[in-house]
Formats: C-alpha cells, structure tokens, sequence
C-alpha cells in the first residue's frame, strides 16, 4: 500500500482527499501546515505528496524548496486558480504537477496514478538509451551526462526520455503531456516551458550554455539530432 501524504491546512478538504485515495487502496498521512509536512515527509518517506501552496508557519514554496533539496518524491501542488505565478514558480522548483481548487477527486486522483507510474518507470520500452555523452536509463529512472549522475523529477524524466527517443522530431506541447500521461489541461504552454527551462538547466554546460534540447519555433521542442547518435 502506498503512503500519499496531504500537506494541506483545510480539514475538508483533507478528509475528502483522504476517504477517497483510501478506497483506491492509499494509506494517506496528512500534516496541517508547513513545518509539521517537513516532519511527516521526513518520518513517512511517502510515495507521493500533495501540497497546498497556502499554509500556515512555511508556505508550500518553502516546503517544495526544502524537499527537493534531498528527494526527487513526486510533489503534486493544490492551488487556487488566481495563484498563477506561484504555480510557475512551483513548477520550476520541481513539482510535478499541479491541480486547481475546485477539483475532482477522481482526477486526482489520475494525475496520482500517473505521476506514480512514472516515478516507477513503468512506460514501457525499457532499453537503455544512448546519446552523446547522455545515458537514460528507463528501469533504473536515472539520468547520467558525462557520467555523473543527475537528479530529475518525474516529469523531467520522463520529459526528457520523451524527446531522447526520437531525435530530430519536433513535439508540440501537447504532445509532449500526452507522451508523458499528462492531462492537457490548462496552461500547456507555460507549464511545459517551466519543466523544459528546469531540464535544459540540468543538462547545460559547465558554462551554463544549454544543449540537448532545442526550440521550434511555433511547434514546441526536439531532441537534437547531431546530439542523438547512440
């Protein structure tokens, strides 16, 4: 049984979630506020975590900043529809996703399963890929340039193993979700340009010169095909 924890300060809310991922067969542990999240995620190590960007003693910025400072745990981020800027914000931290109050539960409940699987590695097409001086291992979900390891989120990962299997092709953004079991959802754009700009950061140069992964014009983004011999 997998441990969901729900970072969240609504009791509503938090039994809502809580009644409805027990039924699909999560155990979930739930903090009221910050600081008492940082002390469940350490003593928990959860599966997953949901965090409201709005809390009590250390917001949800803050406890997405300090968990990923030592785990790559698969964050999705409750937010309220006029809180846009601390989405992006969110995103570029290195949450996974994130889902917009009001939501439905059953889709939560979704997006759960697939970030999950995901962060598991179950997409299918297993092989090693090579490219350049890059190495994607999808069993392992771990990334090597010049080999070193690299820590990526999910998303990123799976992002970036998206685009590494067909260089030389151009994905749109939506594509690019649906590749990766995304909901399309709102704001497509922003949000794959948030995990793009978080990879290509990772993967540049010693000099901060960024490789890989390039911009089409008006499509979206591919993997380079001069960087994508195995």
């Amino acid at each position: 049984m997998k441990k969901v924890l729900v970072i969240e300060d609504e009791g509503r809310i938090v039994r809502l979630i809580r009644d409805y991922l027990e039924k699909e067969d999560y155990k979930v542990i739930d903090a009221r506020d910050g600081e008492e999240g940082l002390v469940a995620f350490e003593r928990q190590e959860p599966a997953l975590i949901i965090l409201d960007l709005m809390l009590p003693k250390k917001d949800g910025l803050e406890v997405a900043k300090e968990i990923r400072k030592e785990s790559q745990v698969p964050i999705i981020m409750l937010t309220a529809k006029t809180e846009e800027a601390d989405r992006v914000t969110g995103l570029e931290i290195g949450a996974d996703d994130y889902v917009t109050k009001p939501f439905s539960l059953r889709e939560l409940a979704a997006r759960i399963k697939a970030v999950l699987r995901r962060s598991e590695g179950d997409l299918g097409q297993q092989d090693r890929i090579e490219r350049g001086e890059l190495s994607i291992n999808p069993e392992t979900h771990q990334v090597k340039l010049e080999g070193e390891v690299v820590d990526l989120t999910p998303t990123e990962f799976d992002l970036l193993l998206a685009l590494a299997r067909r260089p030389g092709r151009a994905f749109t953004r939506k594509n690019l979700l649906e590749e990766i079991g995304h909901y399309p959802g709102e704001n497509v754009k922003r949000k794959i340009d948030t995990h793009v700009k978080n990879l290509r950061k990772k993967l540049s140069t010693p000099d901060e010169r960024p490789r890989f992964i390039e911009t089409v014009h008006g499509v979206g983004y591919r993997f380079r095909k001069d960087e994508g011999n195995s």
